[in-house]
């Protein structure tokens, strides 16, 4: 076969494979802003900050300022099927994953285990449960648990998952930084479209708000310092005088189905029916392992717009990975800039629930649904006068109506060069 011939044959490929979109039947989440669509979308849509100053206190060095996002939630109230001592990211997994299928109305019966999937993303899973073991360990010359691997091994979300659901389809983590949920879900819409699973449960967390490793982070200098007074306004992406992100945790948690399969099952036609996902696509910068490459990015938006089926001009919001660091920043409005010109408007919804890592992907995919849901465009919080080098409409001050929004694109960008972009839609499909 010529490489024309080939060529051909893959768009046709895709061309089909875009025209079953991927329904989007649940969704449950544990998020700085919020555990509610209520509160999530207050917050969310009035541009109200959960970023507050957190002193951190290690014996034998100076105390550090840190703006966190932090989470209001009782991480030893999740009771497990393994009955395993739980990280905190893993409770917040079972708690959004539980409340997602909860929505959908998805239990025992109302699919082939066989053909139900988990594919979940986290950064660094387990990070809470490592740092109190190696703090015990070396700190206190305490024992060690014997169950500790079980607890932070990168996996451990999963197989609770799997146990919670009695999932027997595909099982998969997913570690790739801050794009690793993001991956998940485009993962397991991939395996859908392939007819691999009917259905899966798909997102990711991150609890990394642990002394070791905030002073980590703190250690790179990409954490911003909270700003006397206005805490809040610590995280500015696409600001002039951005200084950095706002570490965050929370929990993000999908169910996606087939077409066919949510239709036998639900035999509705709710609004979480009327929500889908058109496109994917993943690729690597291969060019430094923390500087963003704006080619690579450009690359993977335009992939997922050609999964997708779509032209630039059908999207109608970017959800922006938007970390406001000083380099991340420039490199993602350049790639915008380069694919979509300046005519789609912009939001970088991190200026509230802080950046999650490698949960960050699903949070920011339950706030493009939450856009599509309710025909708004979300405010970028904090973003008063936008970097001059920027030439892009960015949604500032107040949320803005968008009634005939149909198609949406989230932006998530890795340490390692990882680029993942999903696009999701809203109506009854293509």
């Amino acid at each position: 076969m010529s490489s024309g011939a080939a060529h051909s044959v893959l768009a046709a490929s895709s061309r089909h494979a875009a025209a079953a979109p991927v329904r989007v039947t649940g969704l449950g989440f544990v998020t700085p802003i919020g555990h509610t669509a209520a509160t999530f979308d207050d917050a969310l849509f009035n541009g109200r900050s959960a970023v507050r100053a957190q002193s951190l206190v290690i014996a034998g060095f100076d105390p550090i300022e840190l703006a966190v996002a932090p989470c209001d939630f009782d991480s030893a109230s999740v009771r497990s099927s393994s009955r395993l001592p739980l990280d905190r990211g893993t409770a917040m997994a079972l708690s959004a994953a539980r409340d997602a299928a909860a929505e959908a109305g998805l239990h025992a019966g109302s699919f082939d285990p066989e053909r139900l999937g988990i594919f979940w993303g986290s950064g660094l899973a387990g990070a809470g449960a490592f740092d109190d073991t190696t703090r015990a360990l070396y700190g206190e010359q305490r024992r060690m648990r014997p169950t500790t691997v079980l607890t932070v091994m990168p996996n451990a979300a999963v197989a609770e998952l799997a146990l919670q659901f009695g999932a027997q389809g595909a099982a998969i983590a997913y570690a790739c930084a801050c794009a690793s949920s993001a991956v998940a879900i485009g993962e397991a819409m991939r395996a859908i479209r392939g007819g691999w699973i009917d259905v899966a449960v798909v997102g990711g967390h991150e609890a990394m708000l642990t002394p070791g490793v905030m002073a980590s982070w703190h250690a790179m200098r990409v954490t911003a310092p909270p700003p006397d007074g206005a805490p809040d306004s610590a995280c500015r992406p696409f600001s002039g005088d951005r200084a950095g992100f706002a570490l965050g945790e929370g929990a993000a948690a999908l169910v996606l189905e087939s077409e066919a399969h949510a239709k036998a099952r639900t035999r509705s036609a709710s609004e979480a029916m009327q929500l889908f996902l058109a496109g994917y696509a993943t690729n690597c910068d291969a060019t430094h392992i923390t500087n963003p490459d704006p080619a690579g990015q450009v690359r993977a938006m335009r992939a997922a717009l050609r999964d997708a089926g779509l032209e630039a001009t059908q999207i109608g919001h970017i959800n922006a990975h938007g970390t406001a660091t000083t380099a991340g920043d420039a490199a993602e409005a350049t790639s915008i800039r380069e694919v979509f010109g300046d005519a789609v408007p912009v939001s970088a919804t991190k200026a509230i629930h802080g950046h999650v890592l490698g949960g960050g992907g699903a949070i920011e995919m339950v706030a493009a649904l939450r856009t599509l849901a309710r025909g708004m465009l979300p405010p970028t919080a904090n973003l008063r006068v936008p970097d001059p080098a920027f030439d892009l409409d960015f949604v500032r001050g107040d949320a803005r109506e968008a009634a005939n929004l149909r198609y949406v694109i989230s932006n998530s960008f890795a340490f390692g060069g990882t680029n993942a972009v999903l696009i999701a839609g809203r109506g009854t499909g293509r």
